[in-house]
């Protein structure tokens, strides 16, 4: 591209199976121009539509890593008896009912994405992680401190040998953007599991070009009942649907 072009990107994760969601997402994405869509992973766990989800990313032609829920959905079948006794009975059932809905395809397509991905935009280099570059299990929120970012940053650079005009993750279900150094750290946010207590869809815009990087957050009403409804259909816990219409973690929901 030359370099005065613009590119917008959809950057987005933490679907959680939540497909009412992701499609307001990619609707309000387009609208806004949106060339790309970069998923840092996530599609399963919990919600209604680990197949219809996982099929619609690809078949949109997201650029996807994979996330540590994913990864454990994989690992069920050898992991089954161990976490039935390790686990909590409804984070056992959701990795369980998220495999066994999953198309040979689907189980395929998922066991091919990378834990990272390195990407160039606009003379800008990005990295895309699901938790942090040091764990995909790192739960970094607005709240880290600016010396954990500086760290994270420069075991990027270490690691890949250069530095990064950007690092984008999830994991925490909690957006934010901060310009640490010359790097920034943009967390998506969830769009189908959001724990802060908004319910609302989110992900981020960013828009790059040679002279810099912008990035908007967007918290985006879509059809909860649909998706709460969906999970009470396919025999699910209602726990399951109260963290989509209250926005709160699995955990919260339980101290009821």
């Amino acid at each position: 591209m030359s370099g005065t072009a613009t590119t917008r990107v959809a950057l987005i994760g933490d679907v959680h199976a939540n497909l009412p969601a992701l499609e307001a997402v990619l609707v309000h994405a387009e609208m806004q121009s949106a060339r790309a869509i970069w998923n840092v992973g996530d599609f399963l766990g919990y919600g209604a539509f680990p197949e219809e989800v996982v099929d619609l990313l690809g078949r949109v032609n997201a650029v996807s890593i994979i996330g540590n829920y994913d990864l454990k959905v994989l690992k069920f079948p050898d992991k089954d008896r161990k976490w039935r006794g390790s686990k909590h009975p409804l984070k056992w059932l959701a990795f369980k009912w998220a495999y066994e809905q999953l198309s040979p395809g689907s189980l395929e397509y998922l066991r091919y994405l990378p834990g990272e991905a390195k990407l160039s935009l606009n003379g800008k280099e990005f990295l895309l992680v699901h938790g942090s570059p040091a764990s995909n299990e790192e739960a970094l929120v607005p709240e880290t401190p600016g010396e954990r970012l500086a760290g994270l940053s420069q075991l990027a650079r270490k690691k890949y040998g250069r530095g990064f005009d950007g690092i984008v993750f999830g994991h925490s279900h909690q957006p934010f953007t901060r310009l640490i150094g010359e790097t920034w750290f943009v967390n998506t946010g969830s769009v189908g599991r959001p724990g802060d207590g908004d319910p609302r869809a989110c992900y981020a815009l960013m828009e790059v070009s040679a002279g810099g990087i912008t990035v908007e957050h967007f918290r985006l009403e879509y059809d909860l009942e649909r998706a709460a409804a969906a999970i009470r259909e396919k025999g699910l816990p209602e726990a399951f649907a109260q963290m989509v219409l209250q926005g709160r973690e699995l955990e919260e929901v339980l101290e009821e």
